[in-house]
């Protein structure tokens, strides 16, 4: 697999906590980490990722 290119979230703390990463893959999905656990990559399609970050915002309000 080619190199990624990742990018940190908006949402993200400091330098100093956790973040999480996403970076676009060849193959149309979005791919995730955290920073304390990189080696860990979740695969997620763009309407199911959407989907479920629609939900949380629904949720939290």
């Amino acid at each position: 697999m080619p190199e990624l290119d990742w990018l940190k979230s908006s949402f993200s703390g400091g330098p100093e906590q956790n973040c999480l990463y996403l970076a676009p893959a060849p193959d149309g999905t979005i791919r995730l980490r955290e920073s304390d656990t990189p080696h860990v990559i979740l695969t997620a399609a763009p309407e199911g990722l959407a989907a479920l970050i629609q939900t949380l915002r629904t949720g939290l309000h």
